[in-house]
């Protein structure tokens, strides 16, 4: 994946090229082979991509029942035994989602550093795509907030603490930054600006999930950076 300035970052669950292709069944011909062709295994590692992305789009119905395995099997079509030959349980699929939203998140953070030299613009750009992110994938909003992993075990909530952490060190590295260029104010209190920034960014994301995925997170983005980083 990649980001331009300006552009709406939008994740896809994806494994590598030769997991995802499967080429085009080659047409029989029906005179000589009148059976139907066998129905072809996932290859290696589809399955496991199939499963989170499902998991990642029952999670975009934030009224909807809790998820069970039993529920995303059904979806899937499969049996809950074919689900463990993947994941060993309900957590690890969660655990699946919080480490590619974790190697999305970074993985744009890392693009934003390497184009863009001055601090501020580089911490206004990561608002910018913490935003878009949460946007596009309302599924992957509900377990950054937390609400997603309620009733389910306390790992994936410190896990996804410490991604928020990592955001915000990543931010306060860009005011670090900033400071050093004379665009911020060289007495600013530069750990209390980040976690007021981060706290904006993740009121943003509840909200969206709040409204039923309504209330677009990106809504006064550029108010809110004018007010924060101004």
């Amino acid at each position: 994946m990649t980001q331009s300035n300006g552009d709406q970052p939008e994740a896809v669950i994806t494994g590598g090229a030769d997991e995802m292709h499967t080429p085009a069944d080659t047409p029989a011909d029906i005179a000589a082979a009148p059976a139907a062709p066998a129905r072809k295994r996932p290859r290696p590692g589809e399955r496991r991509i199939q499963i989170l992305q499902t998991l990642a789009t029952m999670l975009e119905h934030p009224r909807g029942e809790k998820i069970t395995t039993a529920a995303l099997a059904a979806r899937l079509s499969v049996s809950e035994a074919a689900l463990y030959r993947h994941f060993a349980s309900k957590a690890q699929m969660y655990e699946g989602l919080i480490g590619f939203i974790e190697q999305t998140v970074f993985g744009l953070i890392n693009q934003i550093a390497d184009k863009e030299e001055h601090g501020l613009r580089q911490a206004q750009a990561i608002v910018r795509m913490l935003l878009s992110f949460a946007e596009k994938n309302p599924g992957m909003t509900r377990v950054l907030t937390g609400e997603a992993l309620v009733g389910e075990h306390e790992r994936l909530q410190e896990r996804i603490n410490q991604v928020v952490d990592r955001i915000e060190a990543s931010l306060r590295q860009c005011l670090k930054v900033a400071v050093t260029q004379a665009e911020f104010p060289a007495d600013a209190d530069i750990p209390a600006r980040a976690a007021l920034i981060m706290a904006t960014v993740q009121g943003q994301w509840h909200r969206y999930a709040k409204s039923g995925f309504r209330k677009s997170p990106s809504d006064h983005a550029e108010a809110h950076l004018r007010v924060l980083l101004g």
